[in-house]
C-alpha cells in the first residue's frame, strides 16, 4: 500500500542529496571558511554592479559616522576625538569580513558612549585614583568584544530574547533624556559655570537639570545661537525627509550632518568666533593608525566594576544590533545568525580595543540610510571604515575650528530620536492593557534618570533574567474534558468551559512542554492547585473547588523529552499519588521519554497496562475497572 501511495501521489517524497558534501579534507575547510568567514563567501561572487551602490552607501554613512564619531568620544567618553575615529574604522573593517548583515552599519552609538564616560568619571571620582581614561576606555572595548565573542562561541545569540522590549524601551528611554540634559549643558555654553557648581561627570541627571533651570539666564550668547541653528536645521531637515520628497533618492541621501559641520568650520574660522568665546575641537592629537596592543590592566580592585560594565555594554548593544540585523535580512530575503553576528561584533570591537577605539555596534538610523543609499553587500561597511582612516591619516587639521556645540548638536538630535518608538509604543501597550510591561518600563526609565545609567542598565538586564527565569520555572500544564455530546473528543477546560465537561473521579492532565530540571520545581505544588482549584488563576485562599479524584490520567503528547531531574520529580509525584490510593496513567508517550522512563524503572512503578495511546482509551479502561469493582 505505502508504494502503490508512493507512485501514485502527485507529491512523492523528497530523496535528500549527498553528493554535494565535500569528500576531501580541503574541501571541507573551505566550507567551513565560508560559513565562519563570510568575507570568503560573498568577496568571490561580488558583482560590479553592486559597487556603485556600495560605494555610495559607504560615502553616506562616513558623512554621518565621522561627526558622530567625534562627537560621541569628546562630549560622552571625554576622550580625544581620533579615539571616536578609531572606533569608527577598525569595527567597520572587521564586521565587514566577519559579519553576515548585508545593510547593518557598525560605529559607535551614544547610550553605549556614554556607558564608556560614566564608567571613567565613576573611576576618577574614587580617592587616590590614577586610572588612564584612554587605557581604561579601550581596556572596557576589549572586554566588550571579548564577552560578545564568547557569547556566540558558546551558542548564547538567544540571549537577543530575552531583553523584552518594555524594558529596553524604558532605558533608551532614560538615556535619551539623560544624554539630552548632559548636553544641554554643552549646548548653553555653560561648562564653565556647571564645573564651578559643583556638577561632575558623577552627577545625577536630576542635579544637572536644577543646574540648567537655575542658570538659563547665564547661557552663552553665540554658543546658544549656534546650538539652537544647528538642532532646528538638522530636526527640521529629519521632517522633510520623514514626510516629503521620499519619492526623491537624492534627497533623501543628501548628507546635512557634513554640510552642517562643513559650514560651522567655514564660520568659524572666518568669523573667528573661537575668539567670542565659542569652544571650538582644537587640535586633534593623533599619530596616524596604533600599533594592536592590549591596554595595561588597572589595579585588581578596579576590575569588577570594569567587567560589569563590559558585560552590560555587551549585552545591550547585542540586542539592538541583531534587531537591526534580523529585520534587513528578512526584508532582502536572506539569513543571519545570531551566533555568528554574536563572534563578528565580538571580534570587531576586540579590533576596536585593540586599536584604541570605542565600543561599536550597529545603529537604527545609520542602518536605515545604508539600505536607501543602496547598499547591497558589506562592502557598503568596509568602504565607510576605508573612508574614517583616510579621515584619520588626512582630514585632523581640518576639525580644528569645529565648535563643540555642533558636535553635541549632532548627539543631541540623534538621542531625541532614540524617543521617537516611546508614543507608538505607549499606545500600545494602554491599547492592550499590558500594565506589567507598563510597569517595567517606568522602572527602568526611573532607575536610569534617578540613580544612575550603570544601575539602569543592569536593573534592565536583571530584571530580563529574572522574568525569564520565571516564566520558564513554571511547567505549562492544564485540565482537560470532554467536549459534550462526544466520547472521544478531549479539550483543555479553560478553553470553553461551557462546551467542555471534568469527568467525574478522573482528572486528565496534559502537560504541554518539555520537562527539565527548571520547570519542574514547581510541578507538585501547581499539581495540587489543580487538584483542588481546576484553574491555576483561582487564589490559593479560597475553599476547594473540586473532590479528590481516584484516577489521574497525564496525557504527556506534547513533551519531547525529559530529563534526569525531571524524570526523579515525576516519579515522587506517582509514588504519592499511589500511596493516596489513586491510580496513574500515561497517555501519548513519545518515544525519547519513554526510553529515560524505562531507564528510570518509572514505567515499572505505574505498569505496562497503564499506558496508552489515547486518553479515550485510558477513559474506556478506567470504565471497566470501577464495572469489574
Amino acid at each position: 500500500m505505502d508504494r502503490y501511495y508512493t507512485l501514485m501521489s502527485p507529491l512523492p517524497p523528497v530523496q535528500p542529496s549527498h553528493d554535494s558534501l565535500p569528500k576531501s579534507g580541503w574541501a571541507m575547510f573551505k566550507l567551513r571558511c565560508k560559513y565562519y568567514l563570510p568575507i570568503t563567501q560573498w568577496l568571490p561572487l561580488y558583482h560590479w554592479q553592486f559597487f556603485m551602490g556600495d560605494f555610495f552607501a559607504g560615502l553616506t554613512l562616513s558623512c554621518l559616522l565621522i561627526p558622530s564619531g567625534l562627537s560621541y568620544a569628546t562630549a560622552l567618553c571625554k576622550l580625544d576625538a581620533i579615539h571616536g575615529l578609531y572606533g569608527i574604522a577598525f569595527p567597520a573593517i572587521t564586521y565587514a569580513i566577519f559579519g553576515t548583515s548585508r545593510q547593518m552599519s557598525v560605529g559607535p552609538e551614544a547610550p553605549l558612549a556614554l556607558l564608556v564616560g560614566s564608567s571613567i568619571a565613576q573611576q576618577q571620582h574614587i580617592k587616590n585614583s590614577d586610572i588612564d581614561p584612554v587605557a581604561w576606555a579601550c581596556l572596557l572595548t576589549f572586554f566588550v568584544g571579548l564577552f560578545t565573542f564568547l557569547l556566540g562561541i558558546f551558542r548564547l545569540g538567544f540571549l537577543d530574547s530575552l531583553m523584552s522590549r518594555a524594558l529596553l524601551r524604558g532605558f533608551i528611554t532614560g538615556v535619551a533624556l539623560v544624554v539630552m540634559v548632559q548636553q544641554a549643558i554643552l549646548l548653553l555654553g555653560l561648562v564653565k559655570q556647571a564645573e564651578e557648581y559643583g556638577l561632575s561627570e558623577a552627577s545625577t541627571t536630576l542635579d544637572r537639570l536644577g543646574f540648567l533651570v537655575g542658570h538659563l539666564g547665564d547661557a552663552h550668547r553665540l554658543s546658544t545661537c549656534v546650538s539652537v541653528f544647528c538642532v532646528s536645521y538638522l530636526l527640521v531637515f529629519r521632517v522633510i525627509k520623514s514626510k516629503f520628497y521620499q519619492d526623491r533618492r537624492w534627497f533623501q541621501l543628501l548628507p546635512e550632518v557634513l554640510v552642517m559641520v562643513t559650514a560651522a568650520i567655514l564660520l568659524t574660522w572666518h568669523f573667528r568666533w573661537d575668539k567670542m568665546g565659542l569652544e571650538i575641537l582644537g587640535h586633534i592629537k593623533s599619530r596616524g593608525v596604533p600599533a594592536p596592543s592590549i591596554p595595561a590592566f588597572p589595579p585588581s580592585k578596579h576590575m569588577k566594576d570594569m567587567l560589569i560594565t563590559a558585560a552590560m555594554i555587551a549585552v545591550v548593544g547585542f540586542v539592538e544590533s541583531i534587531v537591526i540585523g534580523k529585520t534587513y535580512a528578512t526584508r532582502h530575503n536572506y539569513s543571519i545568525s545570531a551566533n555568528r553576528e554574536l563572534v563578528a561584533l565580538g571580534v570587531a570591537n576586540m579590533a576596536s580595543g585593540m586599536f584604541q577605539g570605542i565600543p561599536a555596534f550597529g545603529s537604527v538610523a545609520r542602518s536605515k540610510v545604508s539600505d536607501r543609499a543602496g547598499a547591497r553587500t558589506q562592502m557598503a561597511g568596509m568602504i565607510a571604515g576605508l573612508v574614517a582612516l583616510m579621515a584619520i591619516w588626512f582630514l585632523l587639521p581640518y576639525f580644528y575650528y569645529l565648535p563643540k556645540t555642533v558636535l553635541s548638536s549632532i548627539i543631541f538630535v540623534a538621542v531625541l530620536s532614540l524617543l521617537s518608538e516611546l508614543p507608538e509604543d505607549l499606545h500600545f501597550i494602554f491599547q492592550i492593557g499590558a500594565w506589567r510591561d507598563l510597569a517595567l518600563l517606568l522602572v527602568t526609565f526611573t532607575a536610569t534618570m534617578v540613580i544612575s545609567l550603570e544601575f539602569g542598565t543592569l536593573l534592565a538586564v536583571t530584571l530580563s533574567l529574572l522574568l525569564t527565569i520565571r516564566e520558564t520555572s513554571y511547567p505549562r500544564i492544564s485540565i482537560m474534558g470532554r467536549v459534550k455530546g462526544t466520547n472521544n473528543k478531549f479539550k483543555p477546560i479553560q478553553d470553553d468551559p461551557h462546551a467542555i465537561e471534568q469527568l467525574e473521579d478522573v482528572m486528565i492532565i496534559r502537560i504541554e512542554e518539555p520537562l527539565f530540571f527548571a520547570n519542574t520545581g514547581q510541578l507538585k505544588d501547581r499539581l495540587r492547585r489543580l487538584e483542588i482549584f481546576g484553574d491555576m488563576s483561582i487564589h490559593p485562599s479560597e475553599e476547594p473547588r473540586l473532590q479528590e479524584s481516584s484516577f489521574v490520567i497525564f496525557d504527556v503528547g506534547s513533551m519531547p523529552y525529559i530529563d534526569a531531574s525531571a524524570v526523579h520529580i515525576l516519579r515522587d509525584i506517582v509514588q504519592a499519588y499511589q500511596a493516596r490510593q489513586v491510580s496513574v496513567f500515561f497517555v501519548h508517550l513519545r518515544p525519547r521519554p519513554h526510553i529515560t522512563f524505562q531507564k528510570s524503572g518509572l514505567i515499572e512503578l505505574i505498569g505496562k497496562d497503564h499506558l496508552f495511546r489515547k486518553v479515550s482509551e485510558a477513559i474506556d479502561s478506567i470504565e471497566q475497572r470501577t464495572i469489574l469493582e
